[in-house]
């Protein structure tokens, strides 16, 4: 396999959509709004987050930012009395952003700074995602969806399909949406 093809496999996948192109415009739009604040107002914007151990690739902010979006993402309800952010479920997103090439590392960090700085980028609110009360954070995340910016979109879908595969893959959640676990294990066979 030559170098051209294994750069192309790399890419492809859950974020293949995240190219540097599409950055690059949605930072020039994005990069108007911050410096409406400037560098000090955005680290007072931002605050701080508190220090996550054992991650691999996120940063306490990042770790923060994905928090706060599987909180409006996978709320606990009735059907589902689960809270999600008991399952620590942006660690599961670290463990997969640390097995991609480091360009794909960049431009999914680049997304977590796009989705946190949203509300200031997209809404001309001066706050950030993960400052947003749950009412406003979800409103926010469900205009992501239905964008007319394709980036906006493509974020949202990517981010829904992953995490929501991390969630219901968690045993706890099985009875409550009728699923009775992988056939083999209930057969009494060995999983390989």
């Amino acid at each position: 396999m030559t170098e051209g093809a294994n750069a192309e496999s790399a890419s492809d996948g859950l974020f293949s959509f995240l190219s540097r192109r599409r950055f690059l415009k949605m930072s020039l739009v994005a990069g108007g709004a911050i410096l409406g604040v400037g560098g000090g107002g955005l680290l007072a914007l931002r605050g701080r987050a508190p220090e996550i151990e054992g991650l691999r690739v996120l940063d306490a902010h990042e770790y923060q930012t994905l928090q706060s979006l599987v909180a409006v993402m996978l709320p606990e309800t009735k059907t589902i009395p689960i809270d999600a952010a008991s399952m620590d479920l942006p660690r599961a997103f670290d463990a997969f952003v640390a097995d991609e090439p480091e360009q794909n590392v960049k431009d999914l960090q680049k997304a977590l700074v796009l989705i946190e700085f949203g509300p200031l980028v997209f809404d001309k609110k001066l706050t950030t995602f993960s400052r947003l009360d749950v009412a406003e954070r979800t409103s926010h995340w469900n205009d992501w969806a239905v964008s007319d910016t394709l980036l906006r979109r493509q974020v949202s879908i990517a981010m829904r399909k992953f995490f929501n595969l991390v969630y219901f893959d968690h045993e706890e959640v099985w009875p409550h949406i009728g699923y009775p676990g992988p056939s083999m294990k209930r057969l009494g066979g060995h999983q390989p």
